[in-house]
């Protein structure tokens, strides 16, 4: 019990648990009654939301798609802003972000299934690197509206927020290490694995 005194382990405890909520198999359930699990990529994430739901009410689709980026990527700044406002440590912090992460990829709630990471990497990551963030994102942006195949937009966003973290900030304050950023991009490459598979076998679908 001792340890779980530890306001450290209890803030890793709720990143998890908050970054296992599947707001987007939540939502759609609630307004539609559809389990995105089981059509589409299977994933809980945004853009499956958007391509299960889209046939049958694409106005509604693209709401609740955009309700769900925003609220994964909030869950995790969430737990980093109480966290920034107790003045927990940089590398404290770090931790928060990575099982944030993990919650949402492995969700405790789903059999520890759950998204491919991407909404709740970015939320967190702009917490705690912004300028590298905001340039991923400006990348996922410019490939998603020319190849309209959110994979490869994501993949080439996550590229493009690992490098310019090594020019940027080429020595993450008090950490000393790039550690926390990798770990959080393998992840959500691991995740993706069934898309890359897809994208070098041509079945891979687009988001119109």
């Amino acid at each position: 019990m001792d340890l779980l005194s530890n306001i450290n382990i209890q803030f890793y405890i709720i990143a998890y648990l908050v970054g296992g909520i599947p707001f987007g198999l939540l939502l759609a359930k609630k307004f539609t009654s559809i389990d995105v699990r089981q059509s589409g990529s299977g994933s809980i994430g945004a853009t499956n939301v958007l391509r299960v739901l889209k046939d049958s009410n694409p106005a509604l689709a693209k709401k609740i798609a955009i309700a769900t980026l925003l609220l994964d990527a909030f869950k995790g700044m969430s737990i980093l802003f109480v966290a920034l406002m107790l003045d927990l440590t940089q590398q404290t912090m770090w931790m928060i972000a990575i099982l944030a992460v993990v919650g949402h990829c492995y969700s405790p709630y789903l059999k520890f299934e759950g998204g491919k990471g991407v909404a709740t990497g970015m939320g967190v990551m702009l917490f705690m690197l912004p300028i590298e963030t905001i340039l991923a994102i400006i990348a996922w942006f410019i490939t998603g509206k020319i190849l309209k195949v959110s994979s490869l937009s994501s993949l080439i966003a996550l590229i493009t927020l690992i490098l310019s973290s090594f020019i940027i900030h080429p020595d993450i304050n008090e950490i000393r290490t790039h550690a926390p950023i990798i770990i959080i991009a393998f992840l959500i490459l691991y995740k993706h694995v069934p898309n890359i598979i897809r994208l070098f076998t041509g079945k891979e679908s687009k988001v119109v």
